[in-house]
């Protein structure tokens, strides 16, 4: 037993038990999380958003969403009624920064920033601020993640990495 001691802490010692880099991070979610789970996580890189805001008399909220990987939609999340608004990435551009308030149950606001530093705003702006952003540079939106009621968002969580291309491609 002894033996088997020195030996893992020569290892260590080496450095050999280090922990890999991390080039991952999440941001976690926001919001009561009510209703059905639901996630994003798709091939390829973001290039486009789509975002459905419910509007009332005394204010909206996120009724639902959509991302585009390369040239294909996500199913829709949440619901696709109310307000359309969409974004659609330049070449090399990434969703670098998400901020938004949450409400009463609900997702109120989003903004999605990117690396270009165009920005796509949707919502009303009340409630509770959040500001999430990868913890590792050159990282970029993958996926989103959290909670949805049928009616709305509400939670949101944006999972983070960078996005490894293959020699010669951009």
């Amino acid at each position: 037993m002894l033996q088997f001691f020195l030996i893992l802490s020569a290892v260590y010692a080496m450095g050999m038990a280090a922990p890999l880099p991390d080039f991952f991070s999440y941001s976690p979610a926001v919001g009561d999380g009510s209703g059905t789970e639901f996630s994003t996580a798709n091939e390829g890189r973001i290039t486009g958003i789509r975002v459905w805001e419910y509007n009332y008399y005394w204010g909206g909220y996120i009724s639902g969403f959509q991302l585009k990987y390369e040239s294909n939609w996500t199913a829709v999340v949440g619901a696709n009624g109310g307000n359309l608004m969409e974004m659609i990435l330049n070449d090399k551009e990434a969703i670098i920064q998400i901020s938004g308030k949450y409400y009463s149950g609900y997702i109120y606001e989003l903004v999605f920033i990117t690396n270009q530093w165009r920005f796509f705003k949707v919502g009303q702006s009340s409630g509770v601020s959040f500001n999430f952003y990868p913890t590792q540079k050159g990282n970029e939106l993958r996926f989103l993640s959290g909670r949805q009621n049928g009616n709305g968002i509400t939670s949101i969580g944006a999972h983070w990495a960078a996005i490894r291309t293959a020699p010669g491609k951009a």
